[in-house]
């Protein structure tokens, strides 16, 4: 087939491999072809979506030849929700892939000839992995394509509590059951589905900033079998009234519930925090231990979802750091801790640096429930603490080791150039985002360092996400 490819355009494509964002990769005459909800091995009937000088865009119209390592989809909502984009691949397949995925990125954005990559650490558990779940309330619930075309349930459709549509952001698809939390978690889902749905007061919408019920999270400790349900509202005059009595009915439902809070969220942001948080029953946190450290996380603390991959993630940390017993060690974007403590017996010294006030706190109890006495925490934002790196190294020594978990969008490049003043031996770089990761690490072995080797470990089955970490050594 030798043409112009337009959009608009129906062709026939064998799928190579998965490109980042879990999308199928072919080629049609050396141009690169991205067609989503597409595996491996198929052979598909596809129509152009979007066309450029580089690349172009399609989606599936039929199925022609199958993958051989296709599996069927365990979630009833799989075709619609917007979690577990390759959860009808083979496991293994989706391993394979995030660690090419990791090489390739290394090659392109990082510079690396041949980046010392080691097999996907798997994750445990494939299911019913995570330890938090944020579901959403919306007043108009999203139809699938099957319910549109069948007419079925369209007057229903006021109402939702659920996750956000595939590729729809702003879009919420009403949720009877998900395999990433725990089956309790899908029975409190139900109960306060019941509850909220034809409740006076309606679910929150961003249309016009008005409406009541915004979020429920629910947090369970997987070590400590301990639950949390978070109830996120906007502000109204019976609004407390409203959930003291949903509290009150979840508490007589589900005994293993061992907190419940109230957070009013009274922004326009729309997001599962609340400027005031009210404890309905229980202490207002849970505990969680990742290998012999038990963590306090409170309703609106950052934790690792996959408490068992957080595991095997902080281990692999802890091995390449190396410690000795007599070293001073930075964790940078320390957030409560965890990697600091997880680590403390090993070090002569760690010394954590947050921004987050709340995780400072956090941080400051976890010490105390581990007798951890090694552990000191700064808070502030890293590129002004790191500025005078003179009046650091007085205060608390020159770092031997130090180990990053940035965000998403990686280190600010005042961080980067503060890096090499410190000039530790080891660089531990725990990162969730290989393409910053890759850029990061560039410009820390374009200047004293070398990349010794990166370990990816999957803490999101069935999704387009990977965690890697990196160790860097000084040349």
């Amino acid at each position: 087939m030798d043409f112009p490819l337009k959009k608009g355009a129906e062709i026939e494509l064998e799928i190579e491999s998965l490109a980042f964002g879990a999308k199928g990769l072919a080629r049609l005459n050396g141009l690169v072809v991205f067609v989503e909800r597409a595996l491996p091995g198929q052979r598909l009937r596809v129509l152009i979506t979007k066309k450029k000088r580089d690349y172009a865009e399609a989606r599936p119209l039929e199925v022609l030849r199958e993958s051989p390592d296709y599996v069927p989809p365990r979630c009833s909502h799989f075709a619609d929700c917007g979690g577990c984009l390759v959860q009808n691949l083979r496991y293994e397949v989706q391993l394979a892939a995030k660690q090419r995925q990791v090489e390739e990125v290394l090659v392109h954005l990082g510079g690396f000839a041949q980046p010392p990559v080691a097999a996907v650490l798997g994750s445990p558990q494939q299911f019913f992995y995570r330890n938090k779940m944020e579901f959403s309330f919306a007043r108009q619930r999203w139809l699938t394509r099957e319910e549109v075309d069948s007419a079925q349930n369209i007057s229903e459709r006021n109402f939702a509590l659920g996750l956000h549509a595939r590729n729809c952001f702003d879009k919420t698809l009403d949720i009877a059951a998900c395999f990433l939390l725990s089956e309790l978690s899908n029975h409190i889902l139900a109960a306060v589905r019941a509850f909220t749905k034809g409740h006076p007061l309606p679910p929150y919408t961003t249309r016009d900033h008005t409406g009541f019920w915004r979020f429920l999270v629910i947090r369970e400790g997987k070590r400590t079998q301990e639950v949390m349900v978070n109830i996120v509202t906007a502000d109204a005059p019976e609004g407390k009234k409203a959930v003291a009595e949903l509290s009150a009915a979840l508490q007589q439902q589900f005994p293993a519930i061992s907190t419940i809070v109230h957070n009013i969220n009274r922004s326009k942001a729309q997001i599962a925090f609340g400027e005031e948080e009210i404890v309905l029953h229980g202490t207002g946190y849970l505990r969680e231990q990742i290998g012999a450290c038990t963590f306090h996380i409170s309703a609106n603390s950052f934790f690792q979802t996959n408490t068992l991959g957080a595991e095997q993630l902080y281990s692999v940390a802890r091995d390449f750091a190396a410690l000795t017993g007599t070293e001073t060690v930075y964790d940078l974007y320390c957030g409560a801790g965890t990697i600091a403590i997880f680590i403390s017996k090993l070090a002569k010294q760690v010394v954590g640096f947050e921004i987050v006030p709340e995780a400072i706190r956090d941080a400051a109890v976890n010490c105390g429930l581990n007798q951890t006495d090694n552990c000191r925490f700064v808070q502030g934002d890293l590129k002004d603490e790191l500025a005078r790196v003179p009046l650091l190294v007085q205060r608390w020594g020159r770092p031997d080791v130090v180990i990053v978990d940035p965000p998403r969008a990686g280190m600010h490049p005042r961080v980067l150039q503060k890096m090499l003043e410190l000039a530790p031996q080891r660089i531990v770089y725990v990162s969730c985002n290989p393409a910053t990761f890759a850029r990061d690490v560039r410009f820390l072995c374009g200047a004293e360092y070398q990349l010794e080797k990166v370990q990816p470990v999957d803490m999101f089955p069935h999704t387009s996400h990977c965690e890697m970490v990196g160790l860097l050594t000084r040349k």
